[in-house]
């Protein structure tokens, strides 16, 4: 029960960062996220639909590689894809500027992204792969998830003014920074505990 809890808050999370405070400003994001919001904002299609379709190749070598794996994937994104397409109304309700858009949406997503793989799951395709070659390879998906971000928000350059490009990058950062944390502080609990604990 409180995994399901923790993956569905993961995935408000995201829906809340996404439709309050990345798209009203056409910011992008990276991984499977960010590529279905080029969709969006060039042709107009549904962000969680895309993600769904994008997903695909990766759900099918999973299937070949760690079935365990592609199911929980596939429940995760279809929670996030699912958050994302429900709080769609919400979009434009907060009337804030770019940067702590930039900043408190990166936030949102990250912690999102991070509650899910925390549970071992994720919102899409390059996630999942982010973690499955954590796992063989010993490496932190946080970081994976953050290369593959920026180059996927090298691309979008190609399509939107510099200006954007930039508080994306700042957005991808503060993302990739929160799901890093959580990330550690699932490896680590006690230490953390720790290290916050007040002085006496």
């Amino acid at each position: 029960m409180y995994r399901h809890g923790t993956i569905w808050l993961g995935g408000s999370l995201i829906g809340l960062g996404v439709q309050l405070f990345i798209t009203p400003h056409r910011l992008l994001d990276g991984g499977i996220l960010g590529i279905a919001l080029i969709l969006q904002y060039l042709w107009g299609m549904h962000t969680g639909c895309s993600m769904i379709l994008l997903s695909l190749p990766v759900f099918i070598f999973l299937s070949i590689v760690n079935r365990k794996m592609l199911i929980s994937g596939l429940y995760g994104m279809l929670i996030s894809s699912g958050w994302i397409e429900l709080l769609e109304p919400m979009r434009g309700w907060l009337d804030w500027s770019l940067l702590p858009s930039a900043l408190i949406g990166g936030l949102l997503i990250g912690c999102g992204v991070g509650l899910m793989m925390c549970c071992e799951t994720s919102t899409g395709g390059l996630d999942l792969l982010a973690q499955w070659i954590a796992q063989h390879k010993r490496w932190n998906a946080g970081l994976l998830i953050f290369l593959w971000d920026t180059c996927i928000l090298a691309c979008g350059s190609w399509f939107f003014d510099p200006l954007r490009i930039l508080y994306t990058f700042l957005t991808v950062s503060c993302a990739g920074l929160a799901t890093s944390l959580l990330l550690l502080w699932k490896k680590n609990p006690s230490y953390w505990m720790e290290k916050t604990k007040p002085s006496t």
